[in-house]
């Protein structure tokens, strides 16, 4: 159902091509909002987009690689000289599998330019201009291992790390400027590139790996792209004026009842 609060607002949703991404945009634009999908895969943004238009809703493709700081700064000036942006959803991310030693240097900055920088590129492209406008709400994508020991994880936890502590610092220098900030931590949610890392890294074992990785969820089952795009929209909404400054762990009970 839309909302009339949520009419006439106009949502950024970074890596809204695919997974929990598509899914937040697809929620925002079924909510009545204006949403423009940023994406590296510029063809596969503008399908996300032709499935939002078909379902009813108003949204917008542009190519973006979010790591690279001109770029970012380019299509943000093209969308603001359209609309005013109220809402900035930040889940473009790269995963990275291993441990201190086995992750190069080379590694270790591809995950923290995507991850990190791709971050603070769109916030910072994006927060003069909701000072100016009178506010707007950031919600950023962290991840459950950020505040669990995960293994072979180690530069993709860093960054989730950081994802956290970048959202507290906004969240708290904006405050007098009506700019909420806050981060969802999901654990595992299935989408398809669960479904490529599990066929690239367990050829023959897929059905078994994904079975053990639902399994680490207490519930028992992973998470939905649009599960976690509910939560996003809520925290994204009026009805949370009040939130600023958190980390939600959405996890099936991984963080707090895993044996």
């Amino acid at each position: 159902m839309k909302n009339s609060s949520r009419k006439n607002k106009t949502a950024v949703v970074t890596g809204g091509a695919s997974g929990i991404g598509r899914a937040i945009a697809g929620k925002f634009a079924g909510s009545g909002m204006q949403v423009c999908v940023l994406d590296l895969d510029r063809a596969q943004a503008g399908a996300a987009v032709e499935e939002i238009k078909a379902n009813g809703g108003d949204a917008e493709a542009y190519g973006c690689d979010v790591s690279d700081q001109i770029q970012v700064k380019a299509v943000f000036q093209q969308i603001f000289q359209r609309q005013p942006v109220n809402i900035l959803v930040n889940s473009a991310g790269i995963a990275h599998i291993g441990n201190l030693e086995s992750t190069s240097a080379d590694d270790f900055d591809k995950v923290f330019r995507v991850n990190v920088m791709g971050i603070y590129n769109c916030m910072q492209a994006c927060i003069g201009h909701m000072k100016t406008n009178g506010g707007g709400i950031i919600l950023n994508m962290a991840s459950v291992s950020a505040l669990a020991g995960l293994k072979d994880r180690f530069a993709y936890s860093t960054s989730k790390g950081a994802v956290i502590s970048m959202t507290y610092s906004v969240a708290k220098d904006y405050l007098p400027f009506n700019i909420r900030c806050n981060c969802i931590s999901p654990a595992r949610v299935h989408t398809s590139f669960v479904d490529g890392f599990l066929a690239k890294n367990y050829p023959g074992q897929e059905q078994e790996m994904f079975k053990k990785l639902s399994q680490a969820q207490p519930v028992g089952r992973m998470g939905q792209p649009e599960e976690v795009a509910a939560l996003a929209l809520f925290l994204c909404s009026d009805e949370a004026s009040f939130i600023t400054g958190v980390n939600y762990p959405i996890d099936g009970g991984f963080m707090n009842l895993r044996d």
